[in-house]
C-alpha cells in the first residue's frame, strides 16, 4: 500500500466494532499512524475501555503487535469553529472538561502537534429521528442529520485540506438508502447520506484542483455495530442481504477496512469521487429472490 509512516485522521471512532475502526485497523496493518477523533461525550467511556483491555482481542494486527494510536482528541464535527457551541454546551459536564473539539479547532491542534497529515477518514452520522419515517421527521431533526452526518465532512475537507500533504486522501462512509428506498431508515438520514455522495463528488473537484487531494466514498452494507443498532432494524437487514445479494456470506467490517486502505492508497493516485459499493453486490439487486411473490418456478431461478 506504501503508506508506511504517512498519519491519518479517523473521526468517529467511539468502539472497536464500527467501520471507523476497522478502517483504522486496516491502516495501521499496513504501517500508517493513526490519530483518533472521538465524539466528545463519550472519550471517557472510549479511553477506559482501551486502557482496561477491553480492546485488545480486535487490536491485534496480523503480525501479532497491537494497534496504537499517537493522539486522541475529542470532537463533536456539528461544530466548526468555537464561536458556534452554544453556552449550554460548553457549560455541560461532557463537554466542559475538554477545549478544542471543533472542526477547525482539532485541524488547528494536530497541525501543531504533527505538523501535516495524509489522509482524513468521515466515520460521522447521526439523525436523532432516524426511526421516524421521512413524512414525521420534524424540520430540526432533518437539518440535524444533514448538518451531522453530511455538512460535517464538508467541515472536514474545508479545515483541513490546508494541513494535508499534497497527494492525499478522505474518504467518508455512505449507505445505500440514498439512492433506493430503504423503509423504516428515517429521520433525514437517507437524504443526508445522498447530500454526502452529492458532496464527495464536488469536494473532489473542488479538493483535487486547490490542494490536489483525493476524495471517495464507501457505500457500506449493512453491519450490526453499536450505531447501527440505533436504526432499530438492523438484524433484519443482514439477514436480508444475505439471502437477496449475489455473495450469500456475512460482510465483515474488515472488508470495508479494506477498500479503504486501498482508496487512501497512492495504489489507488487516478480514482476520486467514486462512490465504492462494499456491501456483497446488494446494490446490483433488483428484486428481493426470496420473496413470498415469487413462484416455487421462479424460486427455482435463484439457486
Amino acid at each position: 500500500m506504501n503508506i508506511k509512516g504517512k498519519k491519518a485522521f479517523i473521526a468517529g471512532i467511539g468502539d472497536d466494532q464500527g467501520y471507523g475502526w476497522a478502517i483504522a485497523k486496516a491502516l495501521a496493518e499496513a504501517g500508517c499512524e493513526i490519530l483518533i477523533g472521538t465524539w466528545a461525550p463519550i472519550v471517557k467511556i472510549f479511553t477506559t475501555s482501551w486502557q482496561s483491555g477491553k480492546f485488545d482481542p480486535s487490536r491485534k494486527l496480523s503480525d501479532g503487535s497491537m494497534m496504537n494510536y499517537l493522539k486522541l482528541y475529542p470532537i463533536d464535527a456539528n461544530f466548526d469553529t468555537p464561536e458556534e457551541v452554544p453556552e449550554a454546551t460548553k457549560e455541560n459536564k461532557r463537554y466542559k472538561q475538554y477545549e478544542g473539539y471543533t472542526v477547525s479547532e482539532v485541524a488547528a491542534q494536530i497541525e501543531k502537534d504533527y505538523g501535516k497529515i495524509d489522509i482524513i477518514v468521515h466515520s460521522l452520522a447521526n439523525g436523532p429521528e432516524v426511526k421516524k419515517p421521512l413524512l414525521e421527521t420534524s424540520r430540526q431533526g432533518y437539518l440535524a442529520a444533514i448538518s451531522s452526518s453530511a455538512y460535517s465532512f464538508v467541515s472536514m475537507v474545508k479545515y483541513f485540506g490546508p494541513i494535508m500533504n499534497r497527494g492525499g486522501s478522505a474518504i467518508n462512509l455512505t449507505y445505500l438508502a440514498s439512492e433506493r428506498a430503504i423503509p423504516g431508515y428515517g429521520g433525514g438520514m437517507s437524504s443526508a447520506k445522498a447530500a454526502l455522495e452529492s458532496d464527495t463528488r464536488t469536494l473532489a473537484w473542488e479538493a483535487g484542483r486547490k490542494w490536489a487531494l483525493r476524495i471517495n466514498t464507501i457505500s457500506a452494507g449493512a453491519l450490526g455495530s453499536r450505531a447501527a443498532r440505533a436504526i432499530g432494524f438492523i438484524g433484519a437487514m443482514i439477514e436480508y442481504a444475505q439471502h437477496n445479494a449475489p455473495l450469500q456470506k456475512e460482510l465483515k467490517s474488515a472488508e470495508i477496512g479494506n477498500a479503504a486502505a486501498f482508496l487512501l492508497s497512492p495504489m489507488a493516485s487516478a480514482i476520486t469521487g467514486v462512490t465504492l459499493y462494499v456491501d456483497n453486490g446488494m446494490h446490483a439487486m433488483g428484486v428481493a429472490v426470496d420473496s413470498p411473490a415469487l413462484t416455487p418456478q421462479e424460486e427455482a431461478a435463484f439457486p
